[in-house]
This record gives structure tokens, sequence and C-alpha cells, in this order.
């Protein structure tokens, strides 16, 4: 072997060695972390979490302690750290293992702040004036009443003069893309969850500009030579029904969830039922629905 390859070997070796060696020590600084939140000692976890990530910012690995960091911060009620770590590893560790599961969790963690009280650039504080209800300031905001009731732990409708109240104001839109069969809710260009769907067999999902034009809670299913009512196992449509600006189409629960996922409707959206609530609290009559191929 010539003096070069010798030296060569020698440094790939150390290079081994100092890599086995690192591995290690974030491994055991990883678990030292993760005692400390185990053990309800988050202020020492996050102080620790954050010496590793500095350390370690240049590791693929690190992504494990940044996560971590997040949960830290949502078990501390700080949802808007928990976002911003999450959007940190989508933009900053791509093709990272944890990328995919994250990307969930930030779709949720978005859910989970507008459904709080935590105000963000697209929400608002308002104070309730004389003679105005949920109906008055959900019409005026362009959102809708469930959702202020959400997000403000409401459970009737009664308000009066001097409450204040979160609103959110965002311009919510929808894009149905039917080759993938998904639905992605939109604040402008910002992605805020995407839902996995079914759509119409055959191609028979209508393409175009849509709007929501109308929204029934336990729809009655209307077929041909029957009606259907809410509570019939043989209802189709689920718990909830978004009628859109085209004859007899919609977005609607199901009673097969086993089938989202599928082009196998008659032409509407399919959504699962706990999904398809949480959508109907959000976005408000006049919504834009985009349906694209």
């Amino acid at each position: 072997m010539s003096i070069l390859a010798a030296v060569l070997v020698l440094a790939l070796f150390i290079v081994f060695i100092t890599g086995k060696r690192n591995a290690g020590n974030f491994e055991r600084q990883l678990q030292h972390a993760r005692l400390l939140a185990q053990n309800g000692d988050l202020k020492a976890a996050e102080i620790f979490y954050n010496e590793i990530i500095d350390k370690y910012k240049n590791e693929p690995e690190v992504t494990e302690a940044i996560v971590d960091l997040a949960e830290v911060y949502q078990v501390k009620g700080q949802m808007l750290k928990v976002k911003g770590i999450y959007q940190k590893v989508i933009s900053e560790y791509p093709n990272s293992s944890q990328a995919a599961a994250v990307q969930e969790k930030l779709w949720n963690v978005n859910i989970s702040i507008l459904f709080s009280g935590l105000i963000t650039d697209n929400s608002q504080i308002y104070e309730v004036q004389a003679r105005d209800t949920l109906n008055k300031i959900a019409k005026k905001f362009h959102t809708t009443v469930d959702l202020i009731q959400k997000s403000n732990g409401l459970k009737d409708t009664l308000i009066r003069p001097g409450d204040r109240l979160k609103v959110v104001n965002a311009d919510f839109s929808i894009v149905v893309d039917k080759s993938q069969n998904t639905l992605t809710l939109k604040v402008k260009d910002d992605v805020i969850k995407i839902y996995n769907v079914s759509t119409g067999k055959n191609n028979s999902t209508p393409v175009g500009e849509f709007t929501i034009d109308n929204k029934l809670k336990n729809p009655v299913h209307y077929k041909k030579s029957e009606i259907v009512p809410a509570e019939s196992p043989d209802n189709v449509l689920g718990s909830r029904w978004m009628g859109l600006s085209v004859f007899s189409y919609g977005i609607h629960g199901t009673t097969d969830e086993a089938t989202i996922g599928q082009q196998i409707t008659e032409g509407c959206v399919r959504m699962r039922n706990n999904e398809v609530e949480e959508l109907y609290v959000i976005v408000p009559l006049g919504t834009k629905v985009a349906i694209v191929n």
C-alpha cells in the first residue's frame, strides 16, 4: 500500500470513528433531554433541546430533537411556537425521515390554532356592540357562527355588549384535486390542511370554479325513489353537507370511510365524517371551491 493510500484509509477511519462518537453523544444527550421532559422539568428540557439543536444543526438526526422540542411547547400550550418549529423542519430539512409526519402534525396544529383563542394574522378581537348577534358578526367578518363559538368556547349563542370575541377574518378557499383525491383548505397561498377524499367514478365530479351555496347538518338524502332520513345507515351523505353552486353536487360525509381515497362517488366529494365536520365549522357560505383534474 502506498503512503497516500494509507493516509486516505486512516482519514476515513478517523471520520468513521468520529461520526460514531458524535452519534453516540447525540443519542445520550437526546435521551437526557427526553428524561427531563418526561419528569415534567419542561424549562430544563427546553434549554437542553435548544443546546442539542444548536450543536448538531448540520446533522440529519437533529430533526428528532427539533420535533421533541415542539412537543415540549405543545405541553406548555405554546402552539404558535409549535407551528414555527414544524415549519422549520419542513423548510430546512425537507429530506428528513420526519418530514411527512411533521407535515401532518403542522396541519393539525393549524386547525388547533383556528379553534383556540389565539390571535394570529388571520383573526382579531371584536368587542360586541348593542344589538349584535353571532349571525351578524359572522356575516360582517365572512366567517361562521360555529367557528366563533368554537374559538371562544361558547356553549350557546348568547352574547352581551362589551364581550370580547376572537373572530377569524381569513379568506378561505378550497381546491379539490381529482387526480390525487385530495381537498386542500387554503388562506390565500398558505395551506392550512390537506384532507384525503373520494371523488366521482368515471370522472363524474365536475371541474371548474364554484362556491359553497348551502350548508346542512345531518342532511336528509333525497334519492330518486325515496327520502333517506339523516339517522338511517343508508344515508350516504354522512353528518354534513356543503352544497356547491352546481346543481346536486356538494362536499359531504360518508357512511363508509373505507372508500375514502377512491374515485367511487356519483360525482360529489366525500370526506370522513370527523373531517367534514371540522371543515364545516371553518368555511362560510360563499367560500370558493376549485375542482381540478
